[in-house]
């Protein structure tokens, strides 16, 4: 009889930040605690501190198919968490290799165009491409307020817009779920939106702003965290509201600590989950 227990998988397909807030950094350790067992394919090295970014070498695009490749055809996945892709070439390379795995249907993908200190990180001719190729495919996307302006074409101006904001995204990128951010409003009570394409439910979720400088990553934090909810066997809703959850704890955690001297990390190991 086989006793072994299996570990629920989470591909990142992601850049790496040296100082550990963000990117493939901030994956790893998020889906580490959320009990899952983290694999990664950088797409990019950048050259990033808590101030700014300051320089971008990218992974050829080749390379970076074949880590995804080395990865499930050995590994597996249960969900794939989707961060920074800086190009329409790079963007077409990993749908033409993820449409090789149809079985892994909990794909998150965080729409990263810009780094927490206004640097851009993907190259314009590259939204329409991501929206229109790559979108699609995921199953769930995380876009901030200004990412979803620009996936949608118009300036969304309060918190009250969202709900259908986050409905006519998903119309625009045909049907996928949306998970749409308010941390860049001014309210004192933030409220994000996820709409749930498959069931037609919007959910509201809010929690009091934190005062803290320390949300460096916290877009790839709450992307990996709901990748890896799903991982586990959540459904949507639920996955929804425990990343929403994570991200909140994380943000409150690190908001006491001095690290950097610019936007610092969250606390990502506040409350460590054994592996599931």
């Amino acid at each position: 009889m086989d006793n072994k227990r299996y570990y629920r998988r989470v591909l990142s397909i992601a850049g790496s930040d040296p100082s550990g807030g963000a990117g493939i950094q901030a994956d790893i350790k998020t889906i580490s605690a959320c009990g899952c067992y983290a694999a990664t394919a950088i797409t990019a090295v950048v050259d990033e501190n808590t101030v700014g970014v300051y320089d971008v070498h990218t992974i050829p695009e080749q390379f970076v198919a074949g880590q995804i490749r080395s990865v499930l055809d050995d590994i597996g996945a249960d969900a794939i968490k989707i961060g920074m892709l800086h190009s329409s070439r790079l963007v077409l390379e990993v749908k033409d290799t993820l449409c090789a795995y149809p079985e892994i249907r909990n794909i998150v993908l965080d729409p990263v165009m810009v780094a927490t200190s206004g640097d851009p990180l993907l190259e314009a001719d590259a939204v329409e491409t991501l929206r229109e190729e790559l979108i699609p495919m995921a199953r769930i996307i995380t876009p901030n307020i200004p990412e979803a302006e620009i996936l949608l074409g118009e300036k969304i101006l309060s918190n009250d817009a969202l709900p259908d904001a986050a409905r006519r995204l998903s119309d625009k990128c045909r049907g996928v779920s949306v998970f749409l951010k308010a941390g860049h409003l001014v309210e004192k009570k933030l409220t994000d939106y996820f709409y749930n394409a498959e069931t037609g439910e919007t959910i509201a979720m809010s929690s009091e702003r934190i005062a803290t400088v320390n949300t460096h990553g916290t877009g790839c934090t709450l992307s990996s965290a709901l990748a890896s909810f799903l991982a586990i066997g959540e459904n949507m809703n639920n996955a929804a509201r425990l990343a929403k959850d994570y991200i909140t704890k994380a943000i409150r955690s690190g908001a006491g600590f001095s690290i950097g001297h610019g936007h610092g990390p969250v606390n990502h190991l506040f409350d460590p989950k054994p592996i599931q």
